[in-house]
């Protein structure tokens, strides 16, 4: 699915256009602080480029989000990840720091687990978050996942969710 829409975002398959928005994504230290920290130009151009190669392993990825306007928003969408050696599929999302608090990560979260489930019919998603983060931990709750276990993920604390696709 290279595109789709939600109430107020629309949603475009990453592609190397995204770049600039990206970086200034990725610069902003409070957007960072739960992603890793802050990423240079050259490393979000690395992500990118990892990012767009999952799309073309698995046939799908993330995401760049716009409002209806056209603004960039974030970036959101279905990954492949490896926890402590389980392997998994997490929901992902980021938005520029003028999109916080509005609801936008919930719509998200929401439109991404319907495509796990009714499109790719994945058995289950993960969530995964900081342990500090409460705002993407209160994301993950109201949109049905449930605390998990506590991991280790890219040498950082985090709290793993699940959301398990046939309860839905």
């Amino acid at each position: 699915m290279e595109c789709f829409s939600t109430t107020r975002l629309s949603a475009e398959r990453l592609h190397q256009g995204h770049l600039a928005d990206l970086v200034e994504l990725h610069l902003d230290h409070e957007v960072s602080r739960y992603l890793g920290g802050v990423r240079s130009p050259e490393a979000t151009k690395t992500y990118l480029l990892a990012n767009m190669a999952h799309w073309d392993r698995h046939g799908f990825g993330l995401w760049v989000l716009r409002t209806r306007a056209g603004e960039f928003a974030g970036r959101a969408g279905l990954r492949h990840v490896v926890v402590e050696g389980a392997e998994d599929v997490e929901i992902a999302y980021a938005f520029r720091r003028a999109m916080w608090g509005q609801g936008l990560a919930s719509e998200i979260s929401a439109a991404l687990v319907d495509i796990g489930h009714a499109q790719l019919k994945l058995p289950s998603l993960v969530g995964l978050a900081s342990v500090e983060n409460r705002a993407s931990r209160r994301v993950l709750e109201k949109s049905g996942f449930t605390l998990e276990r506590n991991a280790v993920y890219r040498g950082e604390d985090v709290v793993v969710y699940r959301l398990l696709m046939a309860s839905r």
